[in-house]
């Protein structure tokens, strides 16, 4: 009891605050990318369990994070390189951690394409069958990405804080907005095929950034995210035309 009263009395100094004011909208800005990942895999769950599983998903993340803040010591083993290899006149260090984000981003680059594909060849998510489709396969889905998006978000959170209280009440703090907004975003994408075919090719590029920050080479998510952010908007703007030219067709005839 006295341990969490005088965690709870650190957090109130200014600096603490300051920290966990800025870590939570970062890891809610980090987040985008899994939320557009659960929003692809629940829409293919009938329309009654879609919601519970993006909850579950979302909660899985952040039980994923607090034990990942809670070993900190095993996280700080994992940037430690195992072994050095050169490849052309490129040096690659390789750590768990670098190991993760290749496996990880070749497995979101090949989960994103195959749903391009899908897309793009006319096939419908009602005509996925087998494991993919049930409750069971896709939370094993989205936890196995949670755990490579977890990765970078918690090295992030222990570089920005000193306090393992102040980064575990951020991580809650960002889950509780995502959940709220997962449902909004998800339905929105669902219902429209440009944006999610938009938003498949944005995972398609988180992919390919976290094979390149796996090799050595980060890539500053803001690129990504600001190249996604114009797409968006002129995707709107598309279909407001759309929508503007159909009500002038409608009311011509």
């Amino acid at each position: 009891m006295d341990w969490l009263t005088g965690n709870l009395a650190s957090l109130a100094t200014p600096e603490n605050l300051l920290a966990l004011l800025t870590l939570t909208a970062l890891e809610i800005v980090l987040g985008i990318d899994n939320i557009i990942f659960i929003a692809i895999l629940s829409a293919k769950l009938p329309a009654d369990q879609q919601d519970k599983a993006r909850r579950v998903g979302l909660l899985a993340a952040m039980v994923m994070r607090i034990l990942l803040l809670l070993g900190v010591g095993w996280i700080s083993q994992l940037t430690e390189p195992w072994a050095t290899f050169k490849i052309y006149h490129l040096e690659v260090a390789l750590s768990g951690r670098n190991l993760i984000l290749i496996v990880g981003g070749l497995v979101l680059m090949a989960k994103s394409a195959r749903e391009i594909y899908h897309k793009t060849e006319g096939a419908h998510d009602t005509g996925v069958t087998g494991k993919a489709a049930t409750f069971a396969g896709v939370i094993a889905q989205i936890m196995l990405m949670d755990l490579v998006f977890s990765i970078d978000s918690v090295i992030t959170a222990v570089g920005m804080a000193q306090s393992v209280l102040v980064m575990i009440i951020a991580v809650v703090l960002s889950v509780a907005v995502m959940m709220f907004f997962a449902g909004p975003i998800s339905r929105f994408v669902d219902r429209r095929p440009s944006l999610k075919m938009l938003a498949l090719a944005f995972l398609l590029l988180i992919g390919f950034m976290l094979i390149a920050d796996g090799f050595g080479h980060h890539v500053p998510k803001g690129y990504i995210y600001f190249a996604m952010s114009f797409a968006l908007g002129v995707e709107i703007l598309n279909m407001r035309t759309e929508r503007k030219k159909a009500a002038a067709m409608g009311k011509a005839s």
